[in-house]
């Protein structure tokens, strides 16, 4: 879909611009203007504008994104009441495991990592507040997808697909789905390298009356994340992570 498809181009445009400079760091105009397809005097002109706005840094003809966006980003997560009964199981099961723990919320059809307790592990590109991922490839996201109906799921596939993210990921929708019905009865989601090599996951849906409001994630290098640790150990910790901010949204 073109810019000029949206209700306002100018504004997708400019979304553009914001999520290009996101990806690469810092750019020239020609740079961004080669990659977004557009003219250099129009490139020039958003980037100039997020800059006045403050918002955007410009330093010797380079451009970057300024941390205002990072202000806004946080007030939009700290609105979520599951953001606020989340941390405290986050954290005390980042303690209890070692590994990194992550809490994940359902938006547009991915799975964004909402919070994450790191229990003093160095964190991974892929596992950044923030990010958003498949949800096809990511226990968190198939702990959501499980709990959701089945018309929902098939429109989440319809709009976004089943990329191959790695060798193991699950890419055929029957498939998809017999996973989905085993995730609903036993109440847990793995990724077993199918979002990323050599690491592994376990998911446990979070649910408000029924329905996936989120989910709590444990990764970790497969090394450590596997057979009885993951499948039991961790996995039951996960459960009763998921089951502490049940109650507490409860009790609120």
């Amino acid at each position: 879909m073109t810019d000029e498809s949206y209700p306002v181009g100018a504004a997708a445009t400019a979304i553009r611009v914001i999520e290009t400079l996101a990806a690469n760091g810092e750019m020239g105009v020609t740079e961004l203007a080669t990659e977004l397809d557009l003219s250099k005097s129009a490139a020039h002109k958003h980037l100039t504008t997020l800059e006045r706005l403050e918002y955007v840094i410009g330093e010797s003809g380079r451009y970057r994104l300024g941390l205002g966006f990072l202000s806004i980003g946080f007030a939009a997560r700290d609105r979520l009441s599951l953001y606020r009964t989340g941390v405290t199981a986050v954290d005390d099961l980042a303690g209890t495991t070692g590994e990194i723990t992550n809490l994940m919320l359902p938006e547009h059809g991915y799975g964004v990592y909402a919070y994450q307790a790191t229990a003093g592990r160095q964190s991974r590109e892929w596992l950044r507040v923030g990010e958003r991922v498949h949800m096809h490839a990511s226990a968190g996201g198939k702990a959501i997808l499980a709990h959701v109906s089945e018309g929902c799921v098939e429109a989440i596939l319809d709009r976004h697909g089943l990329p191959a993210l790695t060798e193991k990921t699950r890419t055929d929708r029957g498939q998809l789905r017999g996973e989905l019905a085993s995730i609903r009865d036993r109440g847990l989601a793995f990724d077993r390298g199918e979002s990323h090599p050599d690491w592994q996951c376990v998911a446990a849906p979070v649910l408000a009356r029924g329905s996936p409001v989120g989910a709590i994630t444990v990764s970790g290098p497969a090394r450590r994340m596997s057979g009885k640790t993951l499948e039991e150990d961790i996995a039951g910790l996960v459960v009763s992570a998921s089951n502490a901010i049940e109650l507490t949204a409860l009790s609120e």
